[in-house]
């Protein structure tokens, strides 16, 4: 029997037989992993409740034929105790796992960068320190400059020039006047300013800006995670429902 260690956050659940449960974690050494954890669904599982998304465990697995078993469990940051009861934030939560688990799409691909953001940010929004949004905001940037898929913020993402007067998507992000498409956005400067500033964690910055900008700045960060995705984080409808502050 092949035995293995990591750490991981798990992503999602999905009952398996009558006492079982599927778990679908990212690791911070082996990437996406999906195990069965056996018996988890019974009063008297030893492990059940450190089995459960955003819960950061150190885990035991050997390697089955389909799906790895997990065979220990040990809870190192249950973060999921600290969003449960805050809407937003639980929402936004959410929307980072689900994030997480369309851009790693290969399993056992290690996926170091992406797992330490999703532990940070899960962290960062446990603690309150910011506002829910701009904490997701910033996860889906950061997210996606690791899969390469950085937007162009500061200079024209087809013919770099540094005057930028629109946002569009399809082109990679903020384009200069001659550059921009039919249909572009057309968002202010500051919402821009506030889109570099989640990019790099400059928090000062982002803390300081404005309701409007916030919920400019979350509409085109949604709209292009998705488009690079090719499909819609079904997380997003709920979280987009909580006014921007």
């Amino acid at each position: 029997m092949s035995l293995y260690r990591d750490e991981g956050v798990v992503l999602r659940t999905q009952k398996l037989g009558e006492a079982d449960r599927i778990v679908t974690l990212l690791t911070k050494r082996t990437g996406k992993v999906r195990g069965v954890a056996k018996g988890v669904r019974r009063t008297t599982s030893r492990f059940g409740a450190r089995l459960e998304p955003f819960t950061h465990v150190d885990l035991q697995l050997h390697v089955g034929r389909t799906l790895d078993v997990v065979t220990q469990a040990e809870t190192i940051h249950p973060y999921g105790e600290a969003l449960a009861h805050d809407y937003p934030r639980y929402t936004a939560g959410s929307a980072m796992l689900e994030t997480a688990d369309r851009l790693t799409q290969g399993e056992k691909e290690p996926a170091l960068k992406q797992f330490l953001l999703l532990v940070g940010g899960l962290r960062t929004l446990a603690d309150g320190s910011h506002e829910a949004r701009l904490v997701l905001d910033a996860y889906f940037l950061r997210s996606l400059a690791v899969a390469g898929y950085a937007p162009a913020l500061q200079e024209c993402a087809r013919c770099r020039a540094d005057t930028v007067r629109a946002f569009a998507i399809v082109a990679g992000g903020a384009v200069c006047g001659t550059c921009r498409p039919a249909g572009a956005a057309v968002p202010a400067e500051e919402t821009l300013a506030l889109m570099t500033a989640l990019l790099r964690g400059d928090w000062t910055a982002a803390d300081a800006s404005q309701s409007r900008h916030r919920a400019e700045c979350s509409g085109l960060v949604a709209a292009y995670l998705q488009w690079h995705l090719e499909h819609g984080i079904r997380s997003l409808r709920h979280v987009e429902r909580e006014p921007a502050r």
